[in-house]
């Protein structure tokens, strides 16, 4: 039986949310320290120093900051992506002229990843900015660019309305969709591409758990490995806004280069690269098999 459009897409949006917050629970602390050494790069030495320090200074739960947006980014983000992943995958059958059924090859997979993320990018940005801030609040107050810090996500948000109004919530856009485009067309090609080397002409469909998280795993490592200077240039301009007017993705890349070095876009790439394995692993195994199981009820019922 064919899946009613509506009810695939409601399948695919559920789906997303629930490997969004399996990626959130696997991979937040490293997420952290990633922002913090991508902001602060003269703070810590490497990953083990920014961890022993945070926890001495905040304690465990500074592991933690930026938890509640982080799960509504990533909920928000992984359920408007795969959604449209299922829509983008019928248009790009529709300009190659093939079956709404018909297998798309891994890299026709990779283009409707990219065509996904942009409208992914609209529900991420104002999150990933309210995340980003509080992660490297505690640096932000201890470098002396800001007096007073805000603790919560509420108070975040309040100051955000205050100083910038709704559009301050857009802050990195542009970094985000520079990102975002090139990004997801490597993690979908990375990820369809090892499921393909792993199911030996077999259906996909069939893989195995440790399969399906390694492929995840594959493709947040293709992701990463490509976009991580743009993403350094997008958490600055995010999270160094709070102090004043921050110049633009140009500017700051431009600034950085020339007063930090090329090295410094490449700050906090250790934890990142740890993180992206077992958390997009958790993503894709939590999507499919979620997936597959409502499938599953629908096709029965």
């Amino acid at each position: 039986m064919r899946t009613n459009p509506v009810i695939q897409a409601a399948i695919d949006l559920t789906a997303g949310a629930v490997g969004g917050t399996a990626c959130v629970v696997t991979g937040q602390p490293f997420d952290t320290a990633k922002v913090k050494m991508q902001t602060f790069p003269n703070m810590y030495r490497g990953l083990v120093d920014c961890f022993v320090k945070t926890y001495k200074q905040v304690g465990f739960r500074g592991f933690y900051k930026g938890t509640t947006p982080a799960l509504v980014a990533n909920i928000a983000e992984n359920a408007v992506l795969f959604m449209c992943y299922g829509f983008c995958q019928q248009i790009v059958r529709r300009i190659f002229g093939l079956d709404k059924k018909a297998q798309l090859s891994d890299l026709q997979n990779a283009a409707a990843g990219s065509f996904a993320s942009a409208f992914a990018t609209l529900v991420l940005c104002p999150t990933e900015l309210v995340k980003c801030r509080l992660q490297a609040m505690h640096e932000m107050k201890l470098s002396g660019k800001i007096l007073q810090g805000h603790s919560t996500v509420w108070s975040v948000v309040k100051s955000v309305l205050q100083k910038d109004g709704p559009l301050g919530f857009y802050r990195g856009l542009s970094s985000t969709l520079l990102r975002e485009l090139p990004g997801y067309f490597l993690f979908f090609g990375g990820y369809e591409l090892s499921r393909t080397f792993f199911s030996f002409g077999r259906p996909k469909e069939e893989l195995g758990p440790l399969a399906l998280m390694f492929s995840g795993g594959f493709g947040g490592i293709c992701l990463w490995s490509a976009v991580y200077p743009i993403d350094c240039i997008k958490s600055r301009i995010q999270v160094l806004s709070m102090a004043g007017k921050q110049a633009g993705f140009m500017g700051t890349f431009s600034t950085v280069l020339q007063k930090e070095g090329v090295f410094a876009l490449y700050s906090g790439l250790t934890p990142t690269l740890i993180r992206a394995f077992p958390a997009n692993g958790a993503l894709f195994l939590a999507f499919e098999y979620s997936r597959k199981l409502m499938m599953n009820q629908f096709e029965t019922s």
